[in-house]
């Protein structure tokens, strides 16, 4: 939950009504979190009573709270004017948490079972430094599989993967990588024009299908992990090998399984 100050009393709603369906709530900690995270989103330091006011909540009622966070080194509370600000505290922590790591573990034991369920290894990427990343990989228990390996990068315009993350990425994202990208270059007017089109059309469905860009035989089904324009997003494809070997199962199961696995992983990053 996010709070700002430009409708206190909607936020502060909302909050009481999540508190209120949480049987396990524990006040004092939410009024903490409610005060963390609405100073990190100012600019200037803010005086209780205005934090309070932001809130929704009287100005005695956080006093303790205030109190508690300082004295932690969440805080800092300036000397002359009382007001308050969110220390680098707050950001020394989140450096200790590397997302990339996150997300393999949280990933991992859900793209195994879509591996084995559906008889076809599946990958996660990431995109990084405009380019696409594979960060994690799971193998099916098949025989023969396609295995892309972890770590490698490829170029974001041109792979499935990456045109499901740059179709979810924000517009700055977007812009940034289509102008570092040399193949968007060459691209004429038209073509350019039918690309971003393309590319809301995969955001609105929520999934590409198409033919592998470097394996023929190989067709690559790619949906998103997390929501459009989120601070996480990944991708997570299952290159299908046709073999004669390997009974393939539906492919409105497989869709779903897909779907129902990135849900998995998005819930779980709390995305």
């Amino acid at each position: 939950m996010t709070l700002t100050s430009k409708n206190p009393t909607n936020k502060s709603e909302t909050a009481t009504e999540q508190v209120s369906k949480n049987k396990y709530a524990v006040p004092a900690l939410d009024k903490a979190l409610d005060v963390l995270e609405y100073l990190v989103e100012q600019e200037l330091p803010k005086s209780q009573t205005e934090i309070a006011s932001a809130l929704g909540r009287g100005a005695n009622e956080i006093y303790r709270v205030l109190i508690n966070l300082e004295s932690r080194g969440y805080l800092v509370r300036d000397a002359v004017s009382g007001l308050y600000r969110a220390s680098l505290k707050i950001y020394n922590l989140s450096r200790r948490i590397s997302p990339i790591d996150q997300l393999r573990q949280c990933a991992l034991p859900h793209m195994e079972d879509l591996a084995v369920s559906i008889d076809h290894s599946c990958h996660l990427t990431m995109l990084y430094q405009s380019q696409t990343m594979v960060i994690v990989q799971a193998r099916s228990q098949v025989p023969m599989s396609v295995n892309i390996t972890e770590g490698a990068l490829f170029p974001t315009l041109s792979t499935t993967s990456g045109k499901v993350l740059l179709a979810n990425s924000n517009s700055e994202v977007r812009d940034m990588i289509l102008q570092r990208s040399e193949d968007y270059a060459l691209l004429t007017t038209k073509a350019k024009s039918a690309l971003t089109k393309e590319l809301d059309n995969i955001r609105e469905q929520k999934i590409l299908i198409a033919d592998n860009p470097v394996i023929e035989g190989v067709t690559d089904h790619a949906v998103l992990v997390g929501s459009a324009e989120g601070k996480i997003i990944a991708c997570l494809v299952v290159s299908k090998l046709g073999m004669k070997m390997v009974q393939d199962g539906d492919e409105m199961d497989i869709i779903q399984d897909m779907h129902q696995t990135a849900e998995n992983i998005s819930q779980q990053l709390g995305c």
